[in-house]
Parts: structure tokens; sequence; C-alpha cells
């Protein structure tokens, strides 16, 4: 297993309560992995299993690899007007 960083912004730091969280993953992790750990927190079934994830600041897909050293993110849904 191995641990990352994630931040958190706006609809997803309320639900989970904090901005910026650590969560293990398994070894060789995919962004999928990374969103079934957060997903499997309390209150974290509220993240949806599709969420949009930037690795190093670029929106990724669900099987693209994260490594611990990767900035990670957690971008909800944005709606303007």
């Amino acid at each position: 297993m191995a641990t990352v960083a994630v931040q958190l912004f706006a609809s997803y730091a309320d639900l989970l309560g904090q901005s910026r969280m650590t969560v293990s993953v398994p070894d060789r992790a995919t962004v999928r992995d990374l969103l079934t750990s957060v997903r499997s927190l309390p209150r974290g079934g509220g993240i949806p299993e599709t969420a949009l994830v930037a690795v190093n600041r670029r929106f990724a897909n669900a099987s693209d690899p994260i490594a611990a050293s990767d900035e990670l993110a957690l971008i909800p849904p944005v709606a303007g007007g």
C-alpha cells in the first residue's frame, strides 16, 4: 500500500470536512483506485465514482497511474450563470 496526498475543493472539501487529506491506495494505483479509497471513507460515498481528478494539474482518466509524489486534486462540478 502507498499513501497519497489529495486536495479537495468546494463541495468535496465541505463533504469530507477538510481541504487536504491523505489516503491509502494500492501499489501501482490508478485514479480509479484513488476514487475508490476516497469513497470508502466516512461521508466519502458522496463523491461520485466518476469525479473529476487532476494529476499534476492536468485532468486525468480513471486508468491513469498515480504516485505518492503526484499532486492530486478532486474537482467538483462547477455551475455558472
